[in-house]
């Protein structure tokens, strides 16, 4: 099972910073990643975080959203409307689902959270695998910042879907990541560049494989490599 990092985006509340890391730390996790945070060390943010002050003291924190998800295999966006930059928007009950399915073919999975005021910009949408909304009975109010991430992380734990560490054999395995990057080498090659929206659709498609189905595009992605390693040679 992978491990779950949670990452919020320029949080603006440092009360919220704090309620979020006290939900990871209750929910069984123990990764929180900052982008462009606000106070999160005052008193406000470890009055919230009661019990998990170990959760913002190891925070790590990044100046972009690049830095902040380069190590990342997979990445979950959360979103309180559907927006024109994605297809396929999943309900949050779906998640730990879809990651039991691809097992061992995912390693770190980052779920990212965006402003208090306006969430996450649709360019951050657009580059994440999977788009993830809370349903709701009423559209207003909406969640706050930190019982969102609660209820995400419920989500998660409730069928402990996710590890403490990764073993040497998963370290060795070709996952998603990998199967990604080349995936997009060759819709580039085909002329199908990443601005496009084919493209966007085929990575969205791609992000919900089961682990049989990315086994065998493995091996039909490395066969295609192959080959036009052979066409490139004189």
């Amino acid at each position: 099972m992978p491990e779950c990092i949670f990452i919020l985006y320029k949080p603006a509340v440092p009360g919220n910073v704090g309620a979020s890391a006290r939900a990871i730390k209750t929910m069984g996790f123990k990764q929180l990643r900052l982008i462009q945070p606000c106070d999160h060390l005052c008193d406000e943010a470890r009055m919230m975080a009661h019990g998990s002050h170990d959760i913002l003291e190891t925070a790590k924190l990044y100046e972009s959203f690049e830095e902040a998800v380069s190590d990342l295999d997979f990445l979950i966006c959360t979103t309180a409307k559907t927006r024109s930059a994605k297809f396929d928007y999943h309900s949050s009950r779906e998640v730990a689902g879809i990651l039991n399915e691809k097992k061992e073919s995912l390693r770190k999975v980052g779920i990212i959270f965006g402003t208090e005021e306006s969430g996450l910009p649709n360019q951050i949408v657009l580059q994440s695998d999977l788009a993830v909304t809370i349903p709701m009975y009423a559209k207003y109010p909406s969640l706050n910042l930190s019982q969102s991430v609660m209820i995400v992380a419920y989500e998660l734990s409730l069928r402990e879907y996710f590890i403490k560490t990764v073993s040497k054999k998963q370290k060795n395995e070709k996952g998603f990541s990998e199967l990604k990057q080349r995936t997009q080498f060759l819709l580039e090659i085909i002329g199908i560049p990443t601005e496009t929206p084919l493209h966007h659709r085929i990575m969205e498609r791609a992000a919900i494989l089961k682990p049989e189905d990315i086994s065998l595009l493995h091996s039909i992605t490395a066969r295609l490599m192959v080959t036009l390693d052979d066409l490139s040679k004189p």
